[in-house]
Protein backbone atom coordinates (compact mmCIF):
# COMPACT_ATOMS: atom_id res chain seq x y z
CA UNK A 1 0.00 0.00 0.00
CA UNK A 2 1.63 3.46 -1.11
CA UNK A 3 1.46 6.43 0.60
CA UNK A 4 -2.28 7.84 -1.28
CA UNK A 5 -3.68 4.22 0.73
CA UNK A 6 -2.04 5.27 3.78
CA UNK A 7 -3.17 8.77 3.49
CA UNK A 8 -6.92 7.99 2.59
CA UNK A 9 -7.47 4.88 5.07
CA UNK A 10 -7.16 7.44 8.30
CA UNK A 11 -8.91 10.87 8.53
CA UNK A 12 -7.36 12.49 11.98
CA UNK A 13 -9.25 13.60 15.18
CA UNK A 14 -7.06 15.15 17.59
CA UNK A 15 -3.64 14.71 18.57
CA UNK A 16 -2.70 12.46 20.84
CA UNK A 17 -1.03 13.99 24.27
CA UNK A 18 1.55 11.47 24.41
CA UNK A 19 2.90 10.89 20.98
CA UNK A 20 1.70 13.95 19.26
CA UNK A 21 0.05 11.64 16.47
CA UNK A 22 -3.63 12.34 15.47
CA UNK A 23 -5.33 8.72 15.72
CA UNK A 24 -7.96 7.60 13.07
CA UNK A 25 -11.27 8.79 13.60
CA UNK A 26 -14.10 5.95 14.23
CA UNK A 27 -16.65 5.89 11.19
CA UNK A 28 -20.18 4.29 11.91
CA UNK A 29 -21.04 1.49 9.25
CA UNK A 30 -22.46 2.29 5.85
CA UNK A 31 -25.98 2.53 5.45
CA UNK A 32 -28.10 2.34 2.65
CA UNK A 33 -29.37 6.28 2.94
CA UNK A 34 -25.34 7.08 2.80
CA UNK A 35 -25.24 5.89 -0.44
CA UNK A 36 -25.35 8.35 -3.51
CA UNK A 37 -28.23 7.05 -6.26
CA UNK A 38 -27.66 9.21 -9.18
CA UNK A 39 -30.38 8.51 -12.19
CA UNK A 40 -28.96 7.65 -15.31
CA UNK A 41 -30.43 10.56 -17.12
CA UNK A 42 -28.75 13.00 -14.78
CA UNK A 43 -25.67 11.25 -15.57
CA UNK A 44 -26.14 11.71 -19.50
CA UNK A 45 -26.86 15.45 -18.72
CA UNK A 46 -24.08 16.35 -16.93
CA UNK A 47 -21.65 14.51 -18.82
CA UNK A 48 -22.71 15.86 -22.16
CA UNK A 49 -22.10 19.80 -20.86
CA UNK A 50 -18.66 18.68 -19.86
CA UNK A 51 -18.43 17.29 -23.22
CA UNK A 52 -18.47 20.12 -25.42
CA UNK A 53 -16.15 21.89 -23.23
CA UNK A 54 -13.79 19.93 -24.32
CA UNK A 55 -14.67 19.65 -28.00
CA UNK A 56 -14.08 23.28 -27.61
CA UNK A 57 -10.51 22.85 -26.63
CA UNK A 58 -9.54 20.23 -28.78
CA UNK A 59 -11.32 22.18 -32.31
CA UNK A 60 -8.51 25.01 -31.94
CA UNK A 61 -5.96 22.35 -31.17
CA UNK A 62 -6.79 20.81 -34.79
CA UNK A 63 -7.56 24.45 -36.64
CA UNK A 64 -4.10 25.88 -35.33
CA UNK A 65 -2.53 22.08 -35.93
CA UNK A 66 -3.65 21.90 -39.07
CA UNK A 67 -2.92 25.78 -40.19
CA UNK A 68 1.07 25.44 -38.31
CA UNK A 69 2.16 25.52 -41.79
CA UNK A 70 -0.20 28.41 -43.06
CA UNK A 71 0.43 30.24 -39.83
CA UNK A 72 4.12 30.28 -40.79
CA UNK A 73 3.57 32.18 -43.97
CA UNK A 74 1.03 34.19 -42.07
CA UNK A 75 2.82 35.45 -38.90
CA UNK A 76 6.29 35.68 -39.55
CA UNK A 77 6.78 36.44 -42.96
CA UNK A 78 10.67 37.23 -43.52
CA UNK A 79 11.97 34.93 -41.51
CA UNK A 80 13.52 31.49 -42.79
CA UNK A 81 11.30 28.95 -43.01
CA UNK A 82 12.86 26.19 -40.50
CA UNK A 83 12.68 29.21 -37.84
CA UNK A 84 9.77 30.25 -38.86
CA UNK A 85 7.86 26.96 -38.34
CA UNK A 86 9.63 26.44 -35.08
CA UNK A 87 8.34 30.03 -33.87
CA UNK A 88 4.44 28.87 -35.25
CA UNK A 89 5.43 25.72 -33.30
CA UNK A 90 6.43 27.81 -30.38
CA UNK A 91 2.68 29.22 -29.94
CA UNK A 92 1.24 26.48 -29.45
CA UNK A 93 3.83 25.63 -26.98
CA UNK A 94 3.68 28.91 -25.26
CA UNK A 95 -0.14 28.22 -24.22
CA UNK A 96 1.22 25.02 -22.29
CA UNK A 97 3.33 27.10 -20.56
CA UNK A 98 0.99 29.19 -19.01
CA UNK A 99 -1.31 25.83 -17.99
CA UNK A 100 0.19 25.58 -14.17
CA UNK A 101 -0.92 29.34 -13.51
CA UNK A 102 -3.94 28.21 -14.57
CA UNK A 103 -4.29 25.23 -12.86
CA UNK A 104 -2.79 26.75 -9.87
CA UNK A 105 -5.22 29.38 -9.71
CA UNK A 106 -8.65 27.79 -11.11
CA UNK A 107 -7.85 24.11 -9.60
CA UNK A 108 -8.41 25.17 -5.60
CA UNK A 109 -11.20 28.18 -6.53
CA UNK A 110 -12.63 24.72 -7.90
CA UNK A 111 -12.66 23.10 -4.39
CA UNK A 112 -13.84 26.07 -2.69
CA UNK A 113 -16.87 27.49 -4.77
CA UNK A 114 -17.64 24.46 -7.22
CA UNK A 115 -16.61 22.64 -10.27
CA UNK A 116 -19.79 23.78 -12.11
CA UNK A 117 -18.93 27.95 -11.88
CA UNK A 118 -15.03 26.81 -12.81
CA UNK A 119 -16.49 25.07 -16.03
CA UNK A 120 -18.45 27.66 -16.98
CA UNK A 121 -15.27 30.38 -16.64
CA UNK A 122 -13.19 28.43 -18.88
CA UNK A 123 -15.03 27.67 -21.15
CA UNK A 124 -16.15 31.21 -21.75
CA UNK A 125 -12.61 32.33 -22.08
CA UNK A 126 -11.82 29.88 -24.32
CA UNK A 127 -14.11 30.57 -27.13
CA UNK A 128 -13.75 34.05 -26.83
CA UNK A 129 -9.53 34.15 -27.33
CA UNK A 130 -9.79 31.20 -29.94
CA UNK A 131 -12.71 33.87 -32.03
CA UNK A 132 -10.08 36.84 -31.29
CA UNK A 133 -7.14 34.88 -33.41
CA UNK A 134 -9.14 34.96 -36.44
CA UNK A 135 -9.30 39.21 -36.32
CA UNK A 136 -5.53 39.38 -35.97
CA UNK A 137 -3.82 42.07 -38.23
CA UNK A 138 -1.05 39.54 -39.80
CA UNK A 139 3.15 40.26 -40.71
CA UNK A 140 2.23 41.88 -43.93
CA UNK A 141 0.65 44.42 -41.99
CA UNK A 142 2.45 45.38 -38.99
CA UNK A 143 5.69 42.71 -39.61
CA UNK A 144 7.03 40.09 -36.97
CA UNK A 145 5.42 42.37 -34.20
CA UNK A 146 2.28 40.15 -35.29
CA UNK A 147 3.09 36.93 -33.33
CA UNK A 148 3.16 39.06 -30.32
CA UNK A 149 -0.85 39.18 -30.15
CA UNK A 150 -1.14 35.52 -31.25
CA UNK A 151 1.41 34.88 -28.35
CA UNK A 152 -0.71 36.67 -25.79
CA UNK A 153 -4.28 34.82 -26.82
CA UNK A 154 -2.93 31.86 -26.67
CA UNK A 155 -2.08 31.96 -23.23
CA UNK A 156 -5.42 33.11 -21.98
CA UNK A 157 -6.48 29.95 -23.92
CA UNK A 158 -3.50 27.89 -22.32
CA UNK A 159 -4.77 29.89 -18.83
CA UNK A 160 -8.43 28.66 -19.27
CA UNK A 161 -7.40 25.14 -19.90
CA UNK A 162 -5.34 25.15 -17.05
CA UNK A 163 -8.62 24.48 -15.62
CA UNK A 164 -10.61 22.72 -18.06
CA UNK A 165 -9.17 19.18 -18.69
CA UNK A 166 -8.58 19.18 -14.75
CA UNK A 167 -12.34 20.17 -13.62
CA UNK A 168 -14.31 18.09 -16.25
CA UNK A 169 -12.36 14.96 -15.34
CA UNK A 170 -13.09 15.85 -11.84
CA UNK A 171 -16.46 16.76 -12.75
CA UNK A 172 -17.21 12.96 -14.46
CA UNK A 173 -15.20 11.12 -12.10
CA UNK A 174 -17.68 12.65 -8.98
CA UNK A 175 -21.27 12.14 -11.13
CA UNK A 176 -19.70 8.48 -12.37
CA UNK A 177 -21.26 5.83 -10.43
CA UNK A 178 -18.34 3.78 -9.14
CA UNK A 179 -19.06 0.74 -10.79
CA UNK A 180 -18.71 2.11 -14.30
CA UNK A 181 -16.98 5.10 -14.25
CA UNK A 182 -14.47 4.25 -17.02
CA UNK A 183 -17.16 3.91 -19.40
CA UNK A 184 -18.71 7.35 -18.34
CA UNK A 185 -16.17 9.20 -17.85
CA UNK A 186 -13.97 8.24 -21.06
CA UNK A 187 -16.52 10.11 -23.20
CA UNK A 188 -15.03 13.40 -22.15
CA UNK A 189 -12.00 12.40 -23.85
CA UNK A 190 -14.25 11.07 -26.65
CA UNK A 191 -15.02 15.08 -26.74
CA UNK A 192 -11.53 15.61 -27.02
CA UNK A 193 -10.39 13.87 -30.16
CA UNK A 194 -13.81 14.35 -31.93
CA UNK A 195 -12.94 18.00 -31.47
CA UNK A 196 -9.72 17.79 -32.99
CA UNK A 197 -11.20 15.66 -36.05
CA UNK A 198 -13.70 18.73 -36.27
CA UNK A 199 -11.11 21.27 -36.49
CA UNK A 200 -9.14 18.97 -39.22
CA UNK A 201 -12.54 18.83 -41.42
CA UNK A 202 -13.06 22.77 -40.75
CA UNK A 203 -9.59 23.35 -42.14
CA UNK A 204 -10.04 20.86 -45.29
CA UNK A 205 -13.73 21.98 -45.83
CA UNK A 206 -12.46 25.84 -45.43
CA UNK A 207 -9.10 25.15 -47.78
CA UNK A 208 -11.46 23.15 -50.40
CA UNK A 209 -13.90 25.83 -51.08
CA UNK A 210 -11.55 28.53 -50.75
CA UNK A 211 -8.74 27.92 -52.82
CA UNK A 212 -11.30 26.53 -55.04
CA UNK A 213 -13.08 30.25 -55.10
CA UNK A 214 -10.10 32.69 -54.97
CA UNK A 215 -6.95 30.20 -56.03
CA UNK A 216 -4.30 28.77 -54.27
CA UNK A 217 -3.16 31.62 -52.25
CA UNK A 218 -7.02 31.94 -50.78
CA UNK A 219 -5.87 30.35 -46.97
CA UNK A 220 -2.66 32.81 -46.82
CA UNK A 221 -5.06 35.62 -47.58
CA UNK A 222 -8.05 35.48 -45.91
CA UNK A 223 -9.06 31.46 -45.69
CA UNK A 224 -7.01 31.04 -41.95
CA UNK A 225 -9.57 33.40 -40.46
CA UNK A 226 -12.63 31.24 -41.13
CA UNK A 227 -12.10 28.09 -38.59
CA UNK A 228 -10.89 30.55 -36.11
CA UNK A 229 -14.22 32.70 -36.12
CA UNK A 230 -16.53 29.46 -36.44
CA UNK A 231 -15.35 28.95 -32.82
CA UNK A 232 -17.78 32.14 -31.83
CA UNK A 233 -20.98 30.32 -32.44
CA UNK A 234 -19.53 26.80 -30.87
CA UNK A 235 -18.74 28.48 -28.19
CA UNK A 236 -21.50 30.42 -27.65
CA UNK A 237 -23.63 26.55 -27.60
CA UNK A 238 -20.65 25.21 -25.44
CA UNK A 239 -21.15 28.13 -22.44
CA UNK A 240 -25.23 27.37 -22.88
CA UNK A 241 -24.46 23.76 -21.95
CA UNK A 242 -22.18 24.28 -19.56
CA UNK A 243 -25.05 26.71 -17.82
CA UNK A 244 -27.77 23.87 -17.84
CA UNK A 245 -25.18 21.37 -15.92
CA UNK A 246 -25.49 20.81 -12.15
CA UNK A 247 -23.06 20.74 -9.41
CA UNK A 248 -21.60 17.22 -8.82
CA UNK A 249 -22.82 15.06 -6.23
CA UNK A 250 -19.98 14.00 -4.50
CA UNK A 251 -19.10 17.82 -3.80
CA UNK A 252 -22.55 19.29 -2.89
CA UNK A 253 -22.77 15.98 0.11
CA UNK A 254 -19.41 16.85 0.99
CA UNK A 255 -20.32 20.32 1.20
CA UNK A 256 -23.20 20.03 2.83
CA UNK A 257 -22.11 17.75 5.52
CA UNK A 258 -19.43 20.46 6.37
CA UNK A 259 -16.40 17.86 5.06
CA UNK A 260 -15.00 20.40 3.01
CA UNK A 261 -13.16 22.52 6.14
CA UNK A 262 -9.53 23.79 5.18
CA UNK A 263 -7.39 22.06 7.66
CA UNK A 264 -3.63 21.33 6.56
CA UNK A 265 -3.05 18.97 9.08
CA UNK A 266 -5.84 16.54 7.72
CA UNK A 267 -5.48 15.47 4.10
CA UNK A 268 -9.01 14.43 3.88
CA UNK A 269 -9.39 18.37 4.35
CA UNK A 270 -9.94 21.17 1.24
CA UNK A 271 -5.79 21.65 0.97
CA UNK A 272 -4.03 24.86 -0.73
CA UNK A 273 -1.15 24.69 -3.06
CA UNK A 274 0.99 24.03 -0.13
CA UNK A 275 -1.11 21.30 1.30
CA UNK A 276 -1.22 19.25 -2.13
CA UNK A 277 2.31 19.07 -2.45
CA UNK A 278 2.76 18.03 1.02
CA UNK A 279 0.26 15.47 1.15
CA UNK A 280 -0.22 13.85 -1.97
CA UNK A 281 3.47 14.23 -3.76
CA UNK A 282 3.52 10.70 -4.88
CA UNK A 283 -0.03 10.33 -6.43
CA UNK A 284 1.06 14.12 -8.05
CA UNK A 285 4.42 12.07 -10.06
CA UNK A 286 1.85 9.12 -10.82
CA UNK A 287 -0.47 11.09 -12.27
CA UNK A 288 2.34 13.27 -14.26
CA UNK A 289 3.89 10.36 -15.77
CA UNK A 290 0.33 9.28 -16.91
CA UNK A 291 -0.45 12.42 -18.38
CA UNK A 292 2.97 12.81 -20.26
CA UNK A 293 2.91 9.42 -22.11
CA UNK A 294 -0.84 9.87 -23.09
CA UNK A 295 -0.14 13.77 -23.85
CA UNK A 296 3.12 12.59 -25.92
CA UNK A 297 1.09 10.29 -28.16
CA UNK A 298 -1.90 12.35 -28.47
CA UNK A 299 -0.35 15.63 -29.33
CA UNK A 300 2.45 13.82 -31.59
CA UNK A 301 -1.30 11.86 -33.39
CA UNK A 302 -3.30 15.39 -33.57
CA UNK A 303 -1.11 18.67 -33.45
CA UNK A 304 2.16 17.90 -34.01
CA UNK A 305 1.08 14.91 -37.34
CA UNK A 306 -0.31 17.60 -39.85
CA UNK A 307 3.06 19.25 -39.72
CA UNK A 308 5.31 16.28 -39.81
CA UNK A 309 3.33 14.69 -42.67
CA UNK A 310 3.44 18.25 -44.98
CA UNK A 311 7.28 18.58 -43.85
CA UNK A 312 8.90 15.47 -43.27
CA UNK A 313 6.44 13.30 -45.50
CA UNK A 314 5.76 15.21 -48.33
CA UNK A 315 2.15 15.55 -48.42
CA UNK A 316 -0.33 18.28 -48.79
CA UNK A 317 -2.15 19.85 -45.67
CA UNK A 318 -5.55 18.63 -47.12
CA UNK A 319 -4.37 15.30 -47.27
CA UNK A 320 -2.62 15.03 -43.96
CA UNK A 321 -6.30 16.59 -43.10
CA UNK A 322 -8.02 14.03 -45.18
CA UNK A 323 -5.81 11.14 -43.74
CA UNK A 324 -6.30 12.11 -39.40
CA UNK A 325 -9.80 12.55 -39.49
CA UNK A 326 -11.56 9.07 -39.86
CA UNK A 327 -8.49 7.71 -37.66
CA UNK A 328 -9.45 10.27 -35.33
CA UNK A 329 -13.34 9.15 -35.18
CA UNK A 330 -12.47 5.33 -34.85
CA UNK A 331 -10.15 5.64 -32.35
CA UNK A 332 -12.80 8.19 -30.22
CA UNK A 333 -15.73 5.51 -31.34
CA UNK A 334 -13.03 3.07 -29.31
CA UNK A 335 -12.38 4.93 -26.26
CA UNK A 336 -15.58 3.84 -24.53
CA UNK A 337 -15.25 0.46 -25.12
CA UNK A 338 -11.62 0.89 -23.68
CA UNK A 339 -13.09 2.65 -20.66
CA UNK A 340 -15.29 -0.33 -20.36
CA UNK A 341 -12.53 -2.50 -20.44
CA UNK A 342 -10.97 -0.59 -17.23
CA UNK A 343 -14.14 -1.13 -14.88
CA UNK A 344 -13.98 -5.22 -15.55
CA UNK A 345 -10.20 -5.71 -15.72
CA UNK A 346 -8.43 -2.29 -14.22
CA UNK A 347 -6.91 0.56 -14.97
CA UNK A 348 -3.23 -0.56 -13.95
CA UNK A 349 -3.88 -3.48 -16.76
CA UNK A 350 -5.04 -1.38 -19.44
CA UNK A 351 -2.24 0.99 -18.58
CA UNK A 352 0.54 -1.68 -18.95
CA UNK A 353 -1.18 -2.29 -22.52
CA UNK A 354 -0.50 0.75 -23.77
CA UNK A 355 3.07 0.96 -22.15
CA UNK A 356 3.69 -2.10 -24.43
CA UNK A 357 1.85 -1.12 -27.12
CA UNK A 358 3.68 2.37 -26.68
CA UNK A 359 7.37 0.39 -27.32
CA UNK A 360 6.14 -2.37 -29.55
CA UNK A 361 4.22 0.28 -32.65
CA UNK A 362 5.80 3.74 -32.56
CA UNK A 363 9.16 3.26 -34.52
CA UNK A 364 7.03 0.43 -37.16
CA UNK A 365 4.63 3.32 -37.58
CA UNK A 366 6.59 5.98 -38.26
CA UNK A 367 8.65 3.94 -40.98
CA UNK A 368 5.09 3.02 -42.22
CA UNK A 369 4.33 6.67 -42.71
CA UNK A 370 7.44 7.42 -44.82
CA UNK A 371 6.02 5.45 -47.71
CA UNK A 372 4.24 8.59 -48.16
CA UNK A 373 1.20 6.92 -49.89
CA UNK A 374 -2.35 7.28 -48.23
CA UNK A 375 -2.88 3.91 -47.52
CA UNK A 376 0.25 4.05 -45.77
CA UNK A 377 -0.54 6.82 -44.11
CA UNK A 378 -3.92 5.53 -42.61
CA UNK A 379 -2.47 2.35 -41.47
CA UNK A 380 0.72 4.52 -39.86
CA UNK A 381 -1.95 6.77 -38.27
CA UNK A 382 -4.16 3.93 -36.54
CA UNK A 383 -0.76 2.10 -34.93
CA UNK A 384 -0.21 5.52 -33.35
CA UNK A 385 -4.16 5.34 -32.07
CA UNK A 386 -3.51 2.10 -30.66
CA UNK A 387 -1.51 3.30 -27.64
CA UNK A 388 -3.54 6.49 -27.35
CA UNK A 389 -6.86 5.04 -26.70
CA UNK A 390 -5.52 2.87 -24.35
CA UNK A 391 -4.11 5.67 -22.46
CA UNK A 392 -6.47 8.12 -22.89
CA UNK A 393 -9.58 5.70 -22.28
CA UNK A 394 -9.05 5.10 -18.41
CA UNK A 395 -7.56 8.53 -17.60
CA UNK A 396 -10.24 10.90 -16.84
CA UNK A 397 -11.80 8.34 -14.16
CA UNK A 398 -8.05 7.36 -12.40
CA UNK A 399 -6.49 10.04 -12.30
CA UNK A 400 -9.64 12.43 -10.22
CA UNK A 401 -9.51 9.02 -7.72
CA UNK A 402 -5.86 9.45 -6.69
CA UNK A 403 -6.92 12.24 -4.71
CA UNK A 404 -9.41 12.82 -1.94
CA UNK A 405 -13.18 15.30 -2.87
CA UNK A 406 -11.67 18.48 -1.10
CA UNK A 407 -8.33 19.05 -2.78
CA UNK A 408 -9.51 16.76 -5.88
CA UNK A 409 -9.96 19.72 -8.31
CA UNK A 410 -6.90 21.38 -7.15
CA UNK A 411 -4.74 18.52 -7.28
CA UNK A 412 -5.96 17.11 -10.63
CA UNK A 413 -4.93 20.51 -12.22
CA UNK A 414 -1.20 20.94 -10.41
CA UNK A 415 -0.67 17.29 -11.49
CA UNK A 416 -2.35 17.64 -15.21
CA UNK A 417 -1.09 20.88 -15.66
CA UNK A 418 2.46 20.85 -14.68
CA UNK A 419 2.85 17.53 -17.22
CA UNK A 420 1.05 18.34 -19.50
CA UNK A 421 2.72 22.17 -20.22
CA UNK A 422 6.16 20.55 -19.87
CA UNK A 423 5.89 17.35 -21.92
CA UNK A 424 2.64 17.02 -23.48
CA UNK A 425 2.26 20.43 -25.46
CA UNK A 426 5.75 21.08 -26.12
CA UNK A 427 5.77 17.61 -28.22
CA UNK A 428 5.04 19.54 -32.03
CA UNK A 429 7.97 21.79 -30.57
CA UNK A 430 10.48 19.54 -29.40
CA UNK A 431 9.80 16.79 -31.92
CA UNK A 432 10.46 19.04 -34.89
CA UNK A 433 13.89 20.75 -32.96
CA UNK A 434 15.15 17.12 -32.23
CA UNK A 435 14.40 16.19 -36.41
CA UNK A 436 16.14 19.45 -37.03
CA UNK A 437 19.17 18.62 -34.59
CA UNK A 438 19.73 14.98 -35.91
CA UNK A 439 18.31 14.94 -39.17
CA UNK A 440 16.32 11.74 -37.90
CA UNK A 441 12.79 11.79 -38.94
CA UNK A 442 12.42 8.91 -36.21
CA UNK A 443 12.71 11.25 -33.25
CA UNK A 444 9.40 11.79 -32.16
CA UNK A 445 8.99 7.97 -32.07
CA UNK A 446 11.73 7.58 -29.63
CA UNK A 447 10.52 10.34 -27.60
CA UNK A 448 6.99 9.23 -27.15
CA UNK A 449 8.34 5.68 -26.31
CA UNK A 450 10.74 7.20 -23.23
CA UNK A 451 7.53 8.59 -21.93
CA UNK A 452 5.79 5.46 -21.89
CA UNK A 453 8.57 3.93 -20.05
CA UNK A 454 8.88 6.63 -17.48
CA UNK A 455 4.62 5.79 -17.23
CA UNK A 456 5.14 2.33 -16.93
CA UNK A 457 7.05 2.84 -13.41
CA UNK A 458 4.27 4.70 -12.39
CA UNK A 459 1.98 2.46 -13.17
CA UNK A 460 3.33 -0.47 -11.11
CA UNK A 461 3.09 1.83 -7.52
CA UNK A 462 0.11 3.12 -8.32
CA UNK A 463 -3.41 2.33 -6.39
CA UNK A 464 -5.73 0.40 -8.28
CA UNK A 465 -8.99 2.60 -8.30
CA UNK A 466 -11.54 0.54 -10.99
CA UNK A 467 -15.35 0.08 -9.42
CA UNK A 468 -13.84 1.60 -5.92
CA UNK A 469 -15.70 5.29 -4.30
CA UNK A 470 -13.52 7.99 -4.76
CA UNK A 471 -11.13 8.84 -1.69
CA UNK A 472 -12.99 11.12 0.53
CA UNK A 473 -16.99 10.23 -1.22
CA UNK A 474 -19.49 8.28 -0.50
CA UNK A 475 -20.32 5.13 -2.57
CA UNK A 476 -21.96 6.15 -5.73
CA UNK A 477 -24.67 3.95 -7.48
CA UNK A 478 -27.38 4.08 -10.60
CA UNK A 479 -30.53 2.14 -8.64
CA UNK A 480 -31.23 1.77 -5.20
CA UNK A 481 -31.31 -1.59 -5.24
CA UNK A 482 -27.55 -1.46 -5.97
CA UNK A 483 -26.98 0.50 -2.82
CA UNK A 484 -29.08 -2.23 -1.23
CA UNK A 485 -26.61 -4.77 -2.68
CA UNK A 486 -23.48 -3.11 -1.39
CA UNK A 487 -24.64 -2.22 2.15
CA UNK A 488 -25.26 -5.71 2.69
CA UNK A 489 -22.04 -6.85 1.50
CA UNK A 490 -19.75 -4.22 2.62
CA UNK A 491 -18.30 -6.65 5.27
CA UNK A 492 -16.85 -9.05 2.67
CA UNK A 493 -16.46 -5.80 -0.01
CA UNK A 494 -12.41 -5.31 -0.45
CA UNK A 495 -13.37 -2.06 -2.38
CA UNK A 496 -15.44 -0.61 0.32
CA UNK A 497 -13.07 1.47 3.14
CA UNK A 498 -15.55 3.37 5.23
CA UNK A 499 -12.69 5.30 6.50
CA UNK A 500 -12.40 7.27 3.64
CA UNK A 501 -16.11 8.80 3.69
CA UNK A 502 -17.67 11.24 5.52
CA UNK A 503 -20.08 9.07 7.75
CA UNK A 504 -19.00 10.52 10.53
CA UNK A 505 -20.28 13.94 9.54
CA UNK A 506 -23.44 12.90 7.46
CA UNK A 507 -26.71 13.65 9.14
CA UNK A 508 -28.71 11.03 10.68
CA UNK A 509 -30.29 8.69 7.70
CA UNK A 510 -33.79 8.94 6.67
CA UNK A 511 -35.84 6.10 4.47
CA UNK A 512 -35.11 8.51 1.38
CA UNK A 513 -31.69 7.68 0.91
CA UNK A 514 -29.34 9.97 -1.01
CA UNK A 515 -30.38 10.79 -4.71
CA UNK A 516 -29.57 13.17 -7.68
CA UNK A 517 -32.49 15.04 -7.81
CA UNK A 518 -34.48 15.06 -11.17
CA UNK A 519 -34.98 18.65 -11.32
CA UNK A 520 -31.84 20.39 -11.00
CA UNK A 521 -29.00 17.25 -10.15
CA UNK A 522 -28.59 18.67 -6.74
CA UNK A 523 -27.61 16.02 -4.22
CA UNK A 524 -29.87 15.53 -1.06
CA UNK A 525 -29.44 13.69 1.91
CA UNK A 526 -32.72 14.45 3.95
CA UNK A 527 -32.43 14.50 7.89
CA UNK A 528 -34.67 11.49 9.64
Amino acid sequence: MNSSDNAASSSPASPSPKTGRKPARKTRRLRVDDVLVVKRSRIRTAISGTVVGNFMEWFDFGIYGYLAVTMTVVFTEGLPPEAGILVTLFGFAVSFLVRPLGGLVLGPLGDKIGRKKILFLTMSMMAAATALIGVLPTAAQIGLWAIAPLYLLKMIQGFSTGGEYAGASTYVAEFSPDRRRGFWASWLDVGSYVGFAAGAGTVALTTLIAEGLAGPDAMTEFGWRIPFLIALPLGAVAVWFRLKIPETPAYEVAETAGGIESEHEDPMARQGVFGIFRHFWRQILIAMAIVAATNTAGYALTSYMPTYLEKDVGVSNLTAAVATIPVLLIMSACLPLVGRMSDKLGRKPVYLMAVGASLALMVPAFAVMQIGEIWAIFIALFMVAVPVALWAGPSAASLPAFFPTASRFGAMAIAYNLSVSLFGGTTPLFSEFLIQLTGNTFMPAFYIMFFAAVAGVGVLTMRETARRPLIGSVPTVETKAEAEELVKGQDDNPLIDTHTMPLDILPPASTTGATADGQDGRVTTPAG
